[in-house]
């Protein structure tokens, strides 16, 4: 016990403190001139990391680098809470306004249908590979296991960046929500400050508690966590519950005349940006190392919430746009308005309350699962290695949680929630559509057994599989009424996936549970992804592509190295291993053929 009590206080010494080795540890960082060579053997590391790809073994062994084990104590109860209380949030509380009013009318409900079924679509793929690699890392565990390296770190970054993004999102609306509870206006308690520039200039310092508080919370305990999650998402329902009833007693079917003024584009925008509203599932896959049995639990908390979530929040856009004509919809605190309008003054603080509750939900799932993902990208060294150790007495990453959330807050103090919508919009389709193409990749190809006349196969249908749907895309963005474009893109997409159905075999199947209906649900999964991606604003494109060229410029100097040199590491203490084993079977059938 003494011992242990020592090895616990260094632990948690080496927690509170760092050196240059627990940022770059590796063989190329030890002295400038390895630093020096290692940039010399860019190019030829880059085509390395580019082509190889992890395995199940490695993404396990990975977990030991973390310094000690997350505790499995999650069920799927609790994943299909959490799951819940990722998603019903800041989306429904405060986007249906904004797109009902400037984008889709009462046809928002059809935008949360087509977002949600896309969310479901991808909710499938994530399943698959949450029970069969259960790592913390979530996407980027799978991308790298299917896709390589380079393209899991390019993706976790913007997925941190999603995370990032969707976390300070949630604490600005719950400032607003706050303030209709105390009986303001919603942007009464932002401070607005001339010398800054447009959208990012309205100050929320309340935004900063909320967010503090979660990260205390977070760090303390996963299934702590989980039982505050339950809580709050109860609550959070009843109000629910009680929005749809009273909201109905209010409604008025005139309201619905106009159902869709702005026509297909309207809804198909609007259901861009909502897609925001389902940002979160992916938080409860990396959830997978700490759920007691992955194999069931996953698949009923991932798809069991995502159900119930689309399920509610095409009823309660039904309900807002029947109480109020969508143009009189408030943008930023549209159920509380709503009820203050229709004359239940007394309604706006309940609905405020279970607002503030949800998002309060979806602020702790979003840092315990950010955390984790963090966690996982650090141990493969692409990120510092100091950002995965995990505290032995809590039994969380409890560095990863302070800094994703201090980043959180810092953005949440200046952005405004239009400019964060947008930009998670194209974060998360993007992952979610690689998340799809690399389920194709798994079942089709296996190393060292596809045949290569079917590697070739495989690489040509995902080719015309990508560039219809990005077609179809571009055409739906920049042209306004034409339809001749979809005559050939939505053909090409069709038979793509056709052939690759019906002339490759599935060099592998799935152990304990799959995605339904390979190839059509991930082909079409992708599909959606990108047309949606065709009807972001320009400018949300160009802070994305910023942000991925900064991620490339850190990966070339950086990262690539320090998970080169990782990976050449392990590659050579598996082979040692591997040699010492054999030689150990062969001295004992040595000596089991002695007299």
């Amino acid at each position: 016990m003494e011992g242990d009590d020592k090895s616990d206080g260094s632990t948690r010494r080496r927690l509170c403190s760092c050196t240059k080795d627990d940022f770059l540890p590796e063989e190329s960082f030890q002295s400038w001139g390895n630093y020096a060579s290692a940039l010399r053997q860019t190019p030829a590391r880059l085509l390395d990391r580019v082509t190889s790809r992890s395995s199940l073994e490695a993404e396990l062994e990975v977990k030991a680098r973390s310094g000690g084990q997350m505790k499995r104590t999650l069920t799927a109860w609790d994943l299909i809470w959490f799951g819940m209380g990722a998603v019903i949030g800041a989306g429904i509380f405060v986007l249906t306004g904004q797109e009902a009013h400037i984008h889709a009318g009462p046809a928002v409900v059809l935008s949360y249908a087509f977002s949600g079924l896309s969310a479901l679509l991808s909710v499938f793929c994530y399943t698959e590979f949450a029970v069969e690699i259960p790592v913390a890392g979530g996407s980027f565990a799978y991308l790298r296991v299917e896709l390589g390296d380079f393209v899991a770190f390019i993706a976790a970054g913007n997925i941190l960046l999603e995370y990032v993004i969707s976390g300070a999102a949630v604490a600005r609306s719950w400032t607003s929500y706050f303030a209709t509870l105390c009986n303001h206006q919603p942007e009464d308690f932002r401070f607005h400050v001339d010398s800054l520039p447009k959208d990012f200039n309205q100050l929320d310092p309340i935004a900063v508690g909320i967010i503090t508080l979660v990260c205390i919370i977070a760090v303390l305990s996963t299934k702590g966590s989980s039982r505050l999650n339950y809580i709050a998402t109860v609550v959070h329902l009843i109000v629910i519950i009680f929005i749809m009833i009273a909201g109905f007693l209010k409604a008025d079917v005139k309201n619905y005349q106009n159902f869709a003024p702005y026509g297909a584009r309207g809804i198909f925008k609007a259901s861009a940006v909502l897609f925001f509203a389902y940002v979160g599932f992916d938080a409860v896959s990396t959830m997978a190392e700490e759920t007691k049995n992955p194999a069931r639990d996953i698949p009923i908390g991932l798809v069991g919430s995502m159900v119930l979530t689309t399920t509610i929040y095409c009823v309660l856009a039904v309900v807002l746009c029947l109480m109020q004509p969508y143009s009189e919809i408030d943008i930023n605190a549209p159920f509380s308005i709503a009820f203050r309008k229709v004359g239940w003054g007394w309604a706006q603080y309940v609905v405020a309350a279970g607002a503030l509750k949800g998002m309060t939900s979806v602020l702790l799932v979003s840092a315990v699962g950010q955390a984790r993902y963090l966690t996982h990208v650090a141990r493969t060294h692409m990120m510092p290695p100091w950002f995965a150790k995990v505290d032995p007495k809590t039994g969380t990453p409890i560095i990863a949680t302070v800094s994703m959330l201090a980043a959180q807050a810092v953005i949440a103090l200046f952005t405004d929630l239009e400019v964060l919508a947008n930009l998670l919009s194209i974060a998360t389709l993007f992952i979610f559509m690689l998340v799809a193409l690399a389920i194709i990749v798994r079942r089709y190809y296996v190393s060292g057994e596809t045949s290569e006349a079917n590697r070739k196969k495989l690489v040509v249908y995902i080719t015309m599989i990508l560039a219809s749907s990005t077609g179809t895309s571009m055409y739906w963005g920049l042209s306004e009424h034409g339809w001749i474009g979809y005559c050939i893109t939505v053909p090409i997409w069709m038979i793509s996936t056709l052939l690759l159905w019906a002339t490759l075999p599935q060099a592998r199947s799935p152990k304990l549970w799959g995605v339904p209906l390979v190839p059509w649900l991930p082909s079409t999964s992708i599909a959606i992804n990108i047309f949606l991606l065709g009807s972001i604003d320009g400018k949300s494109f160009v802070r994305f592509m910023a942000w991925t060229a900064l991620l490339f410029i850190y990966y070339l100097l950086f990262g690539l190295h320090a998970s080169y040199d990782t990976a050449k590491l392990y590659e050579s203490e598996s082979a040692q291993g591997k040699a010492l084993r054999n030689a150990e079977e062969g001295t004992a059938a040595d000596g089991g053929d002695a007299p």
